[in-house]
């Protein structure tokens, strides 16, 4: 009898104990950029939720949106142009939370060059980011009805890799750049800002979400599925405001979870104080104007606009309103 309880008492604990597995696969590389999710994970908030998390980097030569069509993760993190020309493309992915309210992509200019306003772009060479991050640019040129073909009257588009070396060897007049990233490693190669010029997609008018997250449509059909990533969101965005209220904590917790000791303290420290302003103002759920927004600014592309019509079941509020009530 004695044997059978403490069988009994182990399977019990055995099943309390487990936990759904969910995977995410990031944008990026780790780094402060992600802080929520490392949070959630560090300080057992995903645990609390009866989850089993595990984080995966992305990376130059991963495209988080092949991974999670292969079934390689449960949810993505990407930016709202990515996803939806992907989704026209066939694709069906679905936004699910919008952690980030406010964009941090800009061009960041050398004053040197001549550039002082968005006019002085023609005739000029612009680095600008691929993989499903050109499309807020060659958005924005459209909008200012800048060709992007390297004639006289349009730019020349560099493509750019992931650093800023195309404006420390002077090789563009501007690059893409993030607030909380590439901005500071051009100051760190010891230009001055006074040197520079920049334009914030924000205050450009043609600002995309950024950094929201996304699932396959066909698992939302499964209610399971459904609280499981309600759980996930509830844990997530619970470390997304407790890693704006403790940006230097949040820094050091990500470095933590560098595997590839790239990182350093005080870039990622000035990261996560930079991306706070970005996700502040979010509960997670997706802001219906926001959407519509980020939507016209990419129809408005003229001949060669990055959608082409206006999409549908592109986001839902299912797992927000059931994280958040």
């Amino acid at each position: 009898m004695l044997f059978a309880a403490a069988l009994a008492t182990t399977g019990s604990a055995g099943a309390a104990m487990a936990a759904d597995a969910v995977t995410l696969q990031l944008k990026w590389v780790t780094q402060a950029q992600f802080a929520g999710y490392y949070v959630a994970l560090d300080q057992g908030f995903y645990e609390a939720e009866g989850l089993d998390v595990t984080i995966r980097p992305g990376g130059p030569d991963i495209a988080p949106v092949q991974v999670l069509l292969g079934g390689g993760a449960d949810v993505m993190v990407d930016w709202m142009p990515s996803a939806l020309a992907a989704r026209e493309g066939g694709t069906p992915v679905v936004n699910i939370a919008q952690p980030y309210k406010t964009s941090g992509m800009m061009l960041t200019c050398l004053k040197e060059s001549g550039v002082a306003t968005p006019k002085d772009f023609p005739g000029h060479t612009l680095g600008v980011w691929f993989f499903g991050n050109e499309y807020p640019f060659l958005s924005w040129m459209a909008h200012l009805g800048i060709p992007t073909d390297g004639s006289p009257q349009g730019v020349t588009v560099l493509k750019q890799g992931f650093n800023v070396d195309p404006l420390l060897q002077k090789q563009a007049a501007c690059i893409s750049t993030m607030t909380y990233n590439e901005y500071w490693q051009v100051i760190d190669a010891g230009i001055t800002p006074e040197q520079l010029v920049t334009f914030k997609y924000e205050d450009q008018g043609v600002a995309t979400l950024e950094d929201g997250l996304y699932v396959m449509e066909d698992r939302l059909s499964d209610p399971a599925f459904v609280e499981k990533m309600a759980k996930f969101v509830r844990a997530s965005m619970k470390g997304w405001k407790w890693a704006e209220e403790n940006p230097e904590d949040a820094a050091m917790i990500v470095l933590e979870y560098d595997e590839t000791g790239a990182q350093t303290e005080s870039h990622q420290k000035r990261m996560m104080t930079e991306v706070a302003k970005l996700t502040a103002g979010s509960n997670g759920a997706l802001d219906p104007a926001d959407y519509e927004r980020t939507v016209k600014t990419l129809l408005g592309g003229g001949s060669d606009p990055v959608i082409s019509k206006e999409p549908v079941g592109a986001w839902t509020h299912a797992v927000t309103d059931k994280a958040l009530n």
